[in-house]
């Protein structure tokens, strides 16, 4: 058990303790200062809880970090900006917590693209915007809340992806790689593609 004593903020400084494996090293010493997202021990760090206390960059970081330290280990080596593209994707989500006059729903996890277009347009019809979070969501889950039913059905829960579709009357735009490659059409990209 390690017992921490915040001196910043509250005047009453409030003691937090946490709990540390028996056979962990522990990585702090009485009397140190700590930052938050500092690791107290050995072993890996809640990454849902460093990016509500440190922010999006700090655990960007750390997770590049995490990944290199393992192919590193393996003698493989990888571009950062490789896991960059990995990490940018599993930050892209927003939770709504007010839909004020979108098509949203509250608790709906949508992409931040969608969610920054939908307030734009509500702003400039001069309209109560959308509220949301940003969130951390694994790489399973965020190509499972894609836009797209066709890709994320081609990737996990294929019948439960399907069903909802189906039920909601769901349209898919065709915009990505994936859902076009599936169909047969050509890709969105290159010299060939226009907008």
């Amino acid at each position: 058990m390690i017992r921490i004593k915040s001196k910043f903020g509250n005047p009453k400084s409030k003691i937090v303790e946490y709990k540390i494996p028996e056979r962990a090293a522990v990585w702090v010493n009485p009397g140190d200062r700590v930052e938050k997202g500092q690791p107290l021990c050995e072993g890996s760090l809640d990454l849902k809880e460093v990016f509500q206390l440190v922010g999006k960059a700090f655990t960007q970081r750390y997770i590049v970090k995490e990944i290199q330290k393992i192919y590193a280990s393996q003698g493989v080596a990888i571009h950062d900006k490789h896991v960059e593209v990995i990490c940018r994707q599993m930050f892209s989500r927003v939770r709504i917590k007010e839909a004020g006059d979108s098509h949203f729903s509250i608790g709906e996890i949508i992409e931040r693209a969608n969610f920054l277009e939908e307030n734009a347009k509500l702003k400039k019809d001069k309209r109560e915007a959308a509220k949301g979070v940003s969130i951390l969501l694994g790489i399973s889950r965020v190509s499972l809340t894609t836009d797209s039913f066709l890709s994320a059905a081609s990737f996990q829960e294929t019948s439960r992806v399907l069903i909802k579709a189906a039920i909601v009357g769901k349209e898919d735009k065709l915009r990505g790689l994936k859902e076009n490659v599936i169909i047969g059409k050509l890709i969105p990209a290159g010299t060939n593609f226009k907008k």
